[in-house]
């Protein structure tokens, strides 16, 4: 069941520049029935393996931009373990709702994606390594609190406001996730939200689903799948939104 779970993670994270958790994360509570903090953890760590698999495809394609990757992973690497241990601190229902609602701001920027190179202007200079650092800080911190990649955040940010192709965005996005959720699962791991026991079913899942995810996104057109996954993620976003309150969820 890892192996699945590990193929449609990486499938989706190759496809659409994401690293793959915001459908493992929700698979690995529903089906393997994971507490909220250790999915997040261990999403982490096999997420390293998602970013070394996905960038080595982009890059096969000629879709990275190594500073760019160095920049925005230089600055996430330290926000990535602030994340984690904010996630700590959460209550389980508190941490499942803001999850929910970070899927659905997922889903919304899944949306745009398509349009965004339509506005997106080149970036120079300190301008363009502001961008980059800034983005670094934002990516990372959410990183390790959501247990995702961080491509949610990079992705947009380097079209928008940098003015990358929507590919090369997706495959640096991809490289700089690796030492941001390599700090942010090692976090994670020290405070015990890490099921170490998955992985192994896990990384193979993603190597394959990753490596068919990016191939796929050189070549076939997205805006249908794009589309049934904003709807299946809204969906599990709003169940999330609606879990019911502990007596732990203190506000």
């Amino acid at each position: 069941m890892s192996f699945l779970i590990g193929l449609l993670a990486g499938i989706f994270g190759g496809l659409v520049g994401l690293g793959g958790g915001i459908v493992m994360i929700p698979l690995m509570v529903g089906i393997l029935k994971m507490g909220q903090h250790k999915a997040h953890g261990t999403s982490l760590l096999a997420l390293v393996f998602t970013g070394i698999s996905g960038a080595i495809t982009y890059a096969m394609k000629g879709s990275i931009d190594l500073t760019a990757s160095l920049l925005i992973a230089i600055t996430a690497i330290f926000t990535a373990r602030a994340g984690a241990h904010y996630a700590h601190t959460l209550a389980e229902g508190k941490l499942k709702r803001l999850f929910g609602a970070f899927m659905i701001v997922i889903s919304l920027l899944l949306l745009m994606n398509p349009f965004l190179p339509q506005f997106g202007q080149p970036a120079f200079g300190w301008t363009k390594i502001t961008v980059l650092l800034a983005t670094g800080i934002a990516s990372g911190f959410l990183s390790g609190m959501m247990g995702v990649g961080g491509g949610s955040i990079m992705v947009p940010s380097m079209v928008l406001l940098a003015g990358f192709t929507q590919h090369t965005a997706q495959g640096s996005s991809l490289l700089a996730m690796v030492p941001a959720s390599g700090v942010g699962a090692f976090t994670h791991w020290k405070l015990g939200n890490v099921n170490v026991k998955l992985i192994p079913g896990l990384i193979p899942g993603i190597l394959v689903g990753t490596f068919l995810g990016g191939s796929f996104a050189h070549m076939l057109p997205e805006e249908m799948l794009r589309l049934v996954f904003v709807v299946i993620l809204i969906w599990m976003g709003v169940k999330y939104l609606c879990s019911p309150f502990a007596q732990d969820d203190s506000l």
